[in-house]
């Protein structure tokens, strides 16, 4: 049973899960904990927390779940600040966008994988980060990807799912690794095209953003993510993504070559395939 809930980085993600909670009406106590007291008040006032603390030992006083919300390089020090406060009853997550990173750190940290750490990614977020993005309704119909390790718990991993389906979430259980290669290609690599195609614009002329339309500003929208955390999920998950923009690469050669040999038909049979592809996606 699930009664308190320390949530280690009151932002976007740990922000909107705990609105998320309040508004499905769970009678669970939210405790904030971070190093930003302004941010902490901030999520008080707005009823996202219910407490907070700037110690660690007494923010996890009582608690039977930490939700790790911090970008994932930090993970190394969060997980060394929590072990010597943690009891064998607390369950650990965390919603970081890579997975096996966070396992390798984990057993790092503690020597093996703790059965209570059940790592989780919910695949939802705005380009805006902070407490006042937050948003009770950010998970609703989202999938997240939770990925316990052989060992375990299974009532913790039953816990972390049921928390996540009350804000609305479709759980499903992933091998870590795939879900670090799947997100490499569906999240992690649209991210660096946005951001390398904002590069190459402002590199070669910063006046082009005054003559693009509504598909420019579609395509770029997630430029406007958090730098930090994405290059924090690049060092993270760094074969992956570069696999993935290598085979991409080898796309806009193939591309290239249509236009150049001036091939009509395959251009147009390429665009139609893609065009119905996304709209059989955006259907389902």
């Amino acid at each position: 049973m699930i009664n308190k809930i320390c949530i280690i980085g009151v932002g976007l993600m740990g922000g909107s899960f705990a609105a998320g909670l309040k508004k499905s009406r769970q009678t669970i106590n939210i405790v904030g904990f971070g190093k930003n007291e302004k941010n902490l008040i901030k999520a008080k006032q707005l009823t996202v927390i219910d407490e907070y603390y700037l110690d660690i030992e007494q923010a996890l006083q009582g608690i039977d779940l930490v939700l790790i919300a911090t970008p994932v390089n930090s993970i190394e020090a969060v997980l060394k600040m929590i072990k010597p406060h943690l009891t064998e009853q607390m369950i650990i997550c965390d919603v970081g966008s890579t997975k096996a990173n966070v396992v390798k750190t984990a057993k790092q940290v503690f020597g093996q994988m703790p059965s209570k750490f059940i790592p989780a990614h919910p695949i939802a977020g705005k380009e805006q980060s902070g407490i006042e993005a937050a948003d009770a309704s950010l998970f609703q119909n989202k999938r997240v990807i939770i990925t316990p390790e052989a060992n375990a718990d299974t009532q913790a991993v039953d816990s972390v799912s049921d928390l996540w389906q009350s804000v609305g979430a479709q759980v499903e259980i992933m091998d870590k690794n795939k879900h670090d290669d799947l997100l490499a290609m569906t999240s992690h690599l649209p991210h660096m095209l946005a951001f390398s195609l904002m590069d190459y614009l402002m590199t070669n002329n910063p006046q082009a953003c005054d003559y693009a339309a509504g598909g420019f500003k579609d395509f770029t929208r997630i430029a406007s993510s958090d730098a930090l955390m994405w290059r924090d999920i690049c060092i993270n998950n760094p074969e992956q993504i570069i696999k993935h923009i290598q085979g991409y690469q080898q796309n806009l050669e193939q591309l290239v070559s249509l236009i150049k040999n001036n091939q009509a038909k395959e251009l147009e049979q390429l665009f139609t395939d893609a065009k119905s592809a996304r709209d059989s996606w955006l259907n389902n």
